[in-house]
């Protein structure tokens, strides 16, 4: 995926029972030309798909379709095994996956699992820790030999195959400024729009952090989590009071989304349902079909 490149997808929150028309739905926005799905990743949650095994499955039965946990518990996928897992993942399907990256929010639940709760400065170091890591065991060279706070390895051999994009799900101040320092790209937090205050607030914390260490803040993509109906009339109001997104036809949702790329610098959307769950099979159809088409056309007829 280039940095320009707006990326379209799609969201799951999938129990085991779901699995059939998970893959069902992935299989179709693959057929219909989306470029992402996504899982969240709560391995404390019983009923819940285990996010990179399903991963891989779906993987297996896709073409284009690249896939992320959205995003990873990394607390509980320690990053020397977190990197072996999506480098297998990126060889075997080519080079479609994004790792997903987050540095605990549930630490009740996360604890529960047996992992030592950390302090939330020290979350976010490690946080900061494993993104460096998983880049530095990709691509080949020579062994590696690392000595963090959180991590230590000893000459272990980095896979041959490329790191895969970081896109993080940070939201505090620090965690941010790692973002800007060492991601590829972030997911406000809280289902944030482009219109928000999170928003406003949060994006010149990454690019201060990117632009300190040197690096350019436009080569960090944003996403958004979007959440919204899709309807067959037009509604007379797409926001509500708080200005938060609640949908419209596909005609608004095609000029809201066209409007967020070229007037923002949005540069990928992920459908969720209203209620920030799995979207329904018609909604993703309308989506894949409709909307999506129409708003890559639109930028291109802008860009040309």
């Amino acid at each position: 995926m280039s940095v320009q490149e707006v990326v379209f997808g799609f969201g799951a929150h999938s129990i085991i029972d779901d699995g059939p028309e998970l893959l069902r739905m992935a299989e179709q926005a693959d057929h219909d030309g989306l470029d992402l799905f996504s899982l969240s990743d709560h391995p404390y949650l019983g009923k819940r798909l285990d996010a990179y095994a399903t991963l891989g499955f779906v993987l297996g039965r896709t073409q284009r379709l690249a896939g992320f946990a959205n995003v990873t518990n990394l607390p509980t996928r320690p990053a020397p095994m977190l990197a072996r897992t999506v480098a297998a993942l990126s060889a075997l399907s080519g080079g479609r996956v994004v790792l997903g990256m987050g540095a605990g929010g549930s630490w009740e639940r996360i604890r529960d699992m047996g992992v030592p709760r950390l302090s939330p400065a020290d979350a976010v170091d490690a946080f900061e820790e494993a993104i460096v890591l998983v880049k530095m065991l990709s691509g080949g060279g020579a062994p590696v030999t690392y000595r963090g706070r959180h991590y230590q390895v000893d000459q272990i051999e980095p896979a041959p195959v490329a790191a895969p994009p970081v896109w993080t799900g940070s939201v505090g101040r620090k965690s941010l400024a790692a973002t800007g320092r060492v991601a590829d790209g972030w997911i406000p937090g809280h289902a944030a729009d482009w219109l928000s205050d999170r928003y406003r607030s949060s994006r010149p914390v990454i690019d201060e952090a990117a632009a300190a260490a040197g690096r350019d803040p436009r080569e960090i993509r944003t996403v958004f989590n979007f959440p919204g109906r899709i309807t067959d009339r037009p509604l007379p109001a797409t926001r509500d009071r708080e200005g938060r997104w609640i949908g419209g036809s596909v005609g608004q949702w095609v000029e809201e989304l066209t409007g967020a790329v070229l007037e923002h610098g949005v540069s990928g959307f992920m459908l969720f349902s209203p209620e920030g769950g799995t979207p329904d099979r018609v909604s993703l159809s309308h989506w894949a079909k409709e909307i999506v088409p129409a708003v890559r056309e639109a930028i291109a007829k802008k860009d040309g």
